[in-house]
């Protein structure tokens, strides 16, 4: 089936009643400008070789990230993927902790020493992001297992994208997930591309998650992944679910992401118009933004976020260009177990 910009269209919406006043609205329009903000300084900054290697930008998928964020509750988990920047801010990782990371600077997440792929932060509830596609569904369900037996209350929520269904681990996850009823959310961000290929000319069913959930007995649930409201609305109660005993769910959510698979990506398979018009038609922050507007929110309320967080995203970038580069004496810690390098049989 040849991917055509007609494809690109909002998909049928499954939202809840759950209502949103303005102090969540201009929370969930703050984490989208912190996360295209921050996202978009890290592409500036690589074109200026102070991020080596390569990144995965989620440029044009923020309000999945944002609207998960805003659904869950602190001690909650997210597993991400390798295009993790996005939920690890929503999360409340700070910006400067994220650039430093992404530029191998002592200030970094990690020390710099995780880099673009591998963000963590066991304090925020970010639970790593993995470059395998796949191997994170399976260490989600371990965690959510986890709380089951321990009577815990958090919920483990698992972000991963379309290519990932048609990964072995995904149909293990999921039959595992189901049989225990474990306290697990798996969220595909279907922005409709693997790596170079659209995913509909290789997958069995036009909707690569939802279309599969029924074989586990979940509920086929597809949503516009391009409106936080109705990302936040649908992973709230999905949320819910889960942490009252209810067990697991597959949410897609049709998203785009405006930049290639990754920095070495010009994304020259896609049809021409296409990006132009997701750009134009469902940019998730024009959308908020008019949300914004349409329900009665001041222009200075919406300014004042957007000129803070572009202050905020200067700043940090300063700050980590002036930070020293990763300490040789961290290389063999954090290796093993034991903080070694040793191996252990």
């Amino acid at each position: 089936m040849a991917n055509t910009i007609t494809q690109t269209s909002a998909p049928a919406l499954v939202v809840a009643d759950e209502q949103i006043d303005e102090a969540l609205r201009l929370r969930l329009y703050r984490l989208q400008v912190e996360i295209r903000e921050a996202e978009q300084r890290a592409y500036d900054l690589f074109l200026q070789s102070l991020v080596k290697g390569t990144s995965h930008l989620s440029l044009g998928q923020e309000a999945v990230a944002a609207g998960c964020a805003a659904a869950m509750q602190k001690g909650d988990l997210s597993f991400c993927t390798y295009r993790g920047h996005a939920h690890t801010i929503a999360r409340g990782v700070p910006i400067e902790k994220v650039l430093g990371e992404l530029m191998g600077r002592d200030n970094g997440l990690l020390r710099g020493k995780g880099g673009s792929m591998h963000l963590t932060s066991v304090e925020h509830g970010v639970m790593g992001s993995y470059a395998i596609i796949g191997a994170h569904l399976p260490i989600a369900c371990g965690a959510a297992w986890r709380a089951q037996y321990k009577g815990d209350k958090d919920v483990s929520v698992c972000f991963f994208g379309d290519g990932t269904t048609n990964i072995g681990a995904f149909h293990e996850a999921l039959n595992f997930a189901a049989i225990w009823k474990l306290p697990v959310v798996f969220v595909c961000e279907n922005n409709l591309y693997m790596e170079y290929t659209p995913i509909s000319e290789v997958t069995a069913v036009a909707d690569p998650a939802a279309g599969r959930a029924s074989a586990y007995g979940l509920e086929s649930i597809i949503a516009d992944g391009q409106d936080a409201d109705v990302v936040y609305r649908t992973a709230k109660v999905a949320i819910d679910k889960a942490r009252a005993g209810g067990g697991p769910s597959l949410l897609e959510f049709r998203t785009y992401r405006y930049s290639g698979h990754s920095r070495a990506d010009p994304a020259k398979y896609r049809p021409a118009g296409e990006l132009e018009y997701w750009k134009q038609n469902r940019d998730a922050i024009k959308i908020y933004r008019q949300r914004l507007v349409d329900t009665g929110v001041s222009q200075d309320k919406i300014t004042a976020i957007e000129t803070e967080v572009k202050a905020i995203v200067d700043q940090a970038t300063e700050t980590c260009k002036a930070a020293p580069p990763s300490s040789l004496d961290i290389l063999y810690t954090d290796v093993y177990a034991d903080g070694g390098w040793a191996w252990r049989n």
